[in-house]
């Protein structure tokens, strides 16, 4: 498949993922505002009704309260008055005289008077004679009007002393609170909320005055408010507070059954974006693979050509009589037989990173001995850029516990790559040196190439990285040489590190265990 088409496939694949997961964002949060406002509306009416029904048993109990008292004044001071009027007895009495003078006869009228009630009472008419009944109801209608009349002009008078003085009153002698409590739940049961809460009362002056006896501060900043008594001036007005511990964790407990297919979307486009990098990682190790094995192909011909070229100059009976031309073809021999095992191991470094893990055959080895037949075998190679190897082998007790053919790759690398990577412009010089510190055996390969810059340096070790050459078109390589360098001698207990500077060279730095520590 071509990169090209994976490419499309996977955008079009990840774009189809991110828009359902867009989606389902989009659908949570609307579902979490929708939610959110509903409870709000639910609580705001219960609030309002709450007002409304403290404001019904206040008006109820100034009616009680003031409509008794004025009755009761009334008749206290009608009994009064009658008890205190004592009926007044009026005598007048008369006489009859004659035209002389002369007292005929005489009578006297004892006339009895009391005050009247001020209470109204039902007036009916006196007796006229025979009453028909449609009259008989007008007349008790009529009673039933003027006591109307009467009781509503007690209302009328204590709907002004509300006005005018509720307001005045403590909050405390305005609403019972007990009842308060009662008034919310049954208005919130109403409304759908069964939701513990907490509720405290506001003064006028800002002062709490009440709150709940299980008040509880938690969720106390996302408290709703409700103004008690709506017709007080503003300046006079309490306020009545309410918050629920638990309205968060009703609100997205609407969405629980949403998560897991968050979830699930959420690891489907993990495992898309991971199956496509492998897809890719894969491709391009295929790709590394085939060029590998077209280049050693190509740079195996050379030497087997040149192999079997010198076997055929060796039949030549001309050729053994010259010494100098024998060993000048055995030399030969033996340098393309080195390059051939050479580009052998490059084979088994790809084999043993596919396989992750390498067989070593430990055995007591002296590195300088290694490093300098590596020298002698590398110095050909060298030379034929003008270049030169200097050698400075110090290390008193270079005996080390080590795999022979690995290490001697590790320095043949890392020699291979100063070669690679030298300034067209200037001989190459490499320098290789060993030392001792406590416990181990340092070594040191030096160049004078083109360098490394600083934010490439952590990235030279890991595998298939290559560090961007620019224009140098000939430099040829899968970018496993140093990741092998470092995995052979992690798997030797050792350490390796690489100092570099842009245009000035590059130098890595390894540490082994001495055999004596093993």
């Amino acid at each position: 498949m071509k990169k090209s088409t994976i490419w499309i496939l996977g955008i079009v694949m990840g774009l189809s993922f991110l828009s359902l997961l867009y989606l389902q964002v989009s659908y949570i949060e609307e579902m979490i505002k929708t939610r959110k406002g509903q409870f709000d509306s639910a609580v705001r009416n219960s609030l309002s009704q709450v007002s409304k029904d403290v404001e019904f048993a206040e008006t109820q109990r100034w009616l009680i309260e003031d409509v008794s008292e004025t009755e009761r004044k009334a008749l206290t001071a009608n009994s009064s008055s009658m008890q205190q009027d004592i009926p007044r007895q009026q005598v007048h009495g008369f006489t009859m005289k004659s035209q002389d003078g002369k007292e005929i006869s005489g009578f006297r009228i004892n006339i009895i008077t009391n005050k009247p009630s001020e209470l109204p009472k039902a007036l009916i008419s006196p007796y006229r004679g025979t009453k028909t009944i449609p009259e008989t109801s007008r007349s008790l209608a009529e009673a039933i009007q003027n006591r109307f009349v009467y009781q509503r002009g007690l209302i009328d008078e204590v709907a002004l002393q509300m006005i005018y003085q509720a307001s005045d009153r403590a909050i405390g002698d305005r609403v019972r609170f007990r009842d308060l409590d009662d008034y919310l739940k049954l208005s919130f049961f109403n409304n759908a909320i069964e939701l513990p809460y907490h509720f405290s009362v506001i003064d006028r002056d800002g002062r709490e005055v009440y709150r709940c006896a299980d008040y509880d501060p938690k969720g106390s900043d996302e408290s709703y408010q409700q103004v008690l008594f709506t017709n007080d001036p503003p300046a006079k007005m309490s306020i009545l507070k309410v918050h629920f511990p638990g309205r968060k964790d009703y609100i997205f407990g609407s969405i629980n059954f949403m998560i897991p297919s968050l979830i699930f979307t959420i690891v489907l486009l993990v495992t898309f974006i991971f199956t496509i990098y492998i897809v890719f990682r894969q491709k391009k190790l295929t790709e590394m693979k085939n060029d590998f094995i077209n280049n050693m192909t190509h740079e195996f011909k050379t030497p087997i050509s040149t192999i079997s070229l010198a076997a055929q100059m060796l039949k030549d009976p001309a050729v053994g009589k010259s010494p100098q031309m024998f060993q000048h073809i055995s030399g030969v021999i033996n340098d393309e037989t080195k390059r051939l095992r050479f580009q052998v191991e490059k084979v088994l470094q790809m084999s043993m990173f596919d396989r992750q893990k390498a067989t070593l055959k430990m055995k007591e080895i002296d590195a300088n001995e290694l490093i300098t037949g590596v020298i002698n075998t590398f110095a050909l190679k060298v030379e034929r850029y003008n270049g030169k190897i200097t050698s400075n082998l110090e290390a008193t007790d270079p005996v080390i516990f080590a795999d022979e053919m690995h290490i001697t790759n590790v320095i043949f690398n890392l020699m291979d790559n100063a070669v690679k990577y030298k300034k067209p412009e200037e001989d190459l010089e490499l320098k290789v040196k060993t030392w001792n510190e406590p416990g181990k055996l340092m070594i040191s390969i030096q160049d004078n190439g083109i360098g490394i810059k600083k934010e490439n340096l952590k990235k030279i070790f890991e595998k298939f990285y290559r560090v961007h050459t620019g224009n140098l078109h000939d430099v040829k390589g899968f970018g496993l040489g140093l990741a092998y360098v470092k995995k052979i001698i992690m798997d030797h207990k050792g350490t390796i590190r690489a100092e570099s500077d842009v245009n000035i060279g590059t130098k890595f730095i390894i540490a082994l265990p001495l055999l004596k520590n093993n």
